[in-house]
């Protein structure tokens, strides 16, 4: 698909009223067209083999059968772009990451208050995750089947599994990342990553193949702030790293810890008497997010500076690019994971442009890049 052609969108929920709503946001965007509508996962199944459309929007509390459980099915038979409907709730956060490492695109949060009015304030992101989803590259999402753990005697019945285009292909060993590049160890004080689209599951690849001993990661990843503690309490258990919330101000940052932004504020650097800590920023918004790459990079490249190395990861939009390129102009080491292995290659597109990327690597090589820069190995 290119991004000339009209892309076809089918809207899964229970609710008439949701269905509407998000039925008339979708057909106003001009590229854009709702082919149709289900009420629950079994109408989802015949309306997708009849209308075939680029894009689902699904509910994750449905009648008959859950969002999740329909999610896996459809990720096994017949993978296609997902943008779940969650709710901002503990327990919507965690049917959320459920469904991203599953295999969704993205998410967008039900307004907790008034559908109507809630909904209306943030058209515009519900437009372009829609819209972004249904150009995403599938295979970067679930070519290592890691996600696709799903019991194959509930087929769901009426989706050919030979129309599945890369849930069975193999994944071929990659070249070894250190061939033909010359990388000279340097002291790192700290990494600082940043990602949206597709981030999630990045950036767990990422950390499960870091070492203990590894310099303090600070991270920021696009989600609420609802989101970010389970998502950082099921990093914790993938990896052999600590990570946590970042959530305290003033609080020094440590080897071995990784700390991900409050989905609330900005998350800051600073040095206090020689010691790097971690800062909450209450400011308004940068790049339309809060928190924002740029914001994190800026104060990297201000109060780090060489000692340091920066890394956009899969993400929609330009946040973070002008901030890796002041860390690069301040001596730190840039890398971008490259358009290949992107779910959404925008974020680091826009910075490759920007000529701030010093390392373009495919996700699976970004770690131990990172071990052979940091670490004596």
């Amino acid at each position: 698909m290119t991004y000339n052609v009209m892309v076809k969108v089918l809207i899964v929920d229970d609710s008439q009223l949701i269905r509407n709503v998000l039925t008339e946001i979708v057909s106003s965007h001009p590229k854009m067209e709702v082919i149709g509508v289900a009420v629950d996962p079994y109408d989802a199944r015949e309306k997708i083999k009849k209308l075939k459309p680029d894009v689902l929007t699904l509910d994750i509390e449905m009648p008959r059968m859950d969002g999740l459980t329909f999610l896996k099915n459809l990720m096994r038979l017949k993978p296609m772009p997902v943008v779940m409907i969650s709710t901002l709730t503990l327990d919507g956060a965690e049917k959320t990451l459920d469904a991203l490492e599953i295999g969704a695109v993205d998410y967008v949060a039900k307004p907790r208050v008034s559908i109507l009015k809630g909904f209306s304030e943030i058209e515009d992101v519900i437009r372009n995750k829609i819209y972004a989803a249904a150009h995403v590259k599938m295979n970067a999402l679930i070519t290592d089947g890691t996600n696709l753990s799903v019991n194959k005697g509930n087929s769901f019945r009426g989706l050919d599994e030979s129309d599945n285009p890369c849930g069975n292909s193999e994944v071929m060993p990659a070249k070894n990342v250190l061939d033909g590049i010359s990388v000279s160890k340097k002291p790192c004080s700290v990494i600082a990553i940043g990602s949206s689209t597709g981030g999630t599951e990045a950036l767990k690849k990422v950390l499960q193949s870091l070492s203990v001993n590894m310099p303090p990661i600070v991270v920021v990843q696009h989600m609420p702030s609802s989101f970010t503690d389970s998502f950082a309490k099921r990093l914790n258990k993938a990896s052999k790293l600590t990570v946590v919330e970042f959530s305290e101000n003033n609080m020094p940052l440590k080897k071995g810890y990784v700390y991900i932004a409050n989905g609330a504020e900005h998350f800051k650097l600073a040095l206090i008497n020689k010691q790097l800590i971690g800062l909450r920023d209450d400011g308004e918004p940068v790049n339309l997010h809060k928190p924002a790459v740029d914001v994190l990079f800026d104060s990297v490249a201000e109060y780090v500076g060489s000692p340091a190395i920066g890394i956009l990861l899969t993400g929609m939009g330009s946040d973070g690019a002008k901030g890796l390129l002041r860390m690069k102009q301040g001596g730190a080491l840039t890398i971008a994971q490259d358009k290949e292995s992107c779910v959404v290659w925008g974020m680091p597109r826009v910075a490759v442009e920007m000529d701030a990327v010093q390392y373009e690597l495919p996700l699976k090589e970004i770690g131990a890049f990172l071990e052979a820069v940091c670490l004596k190995i």
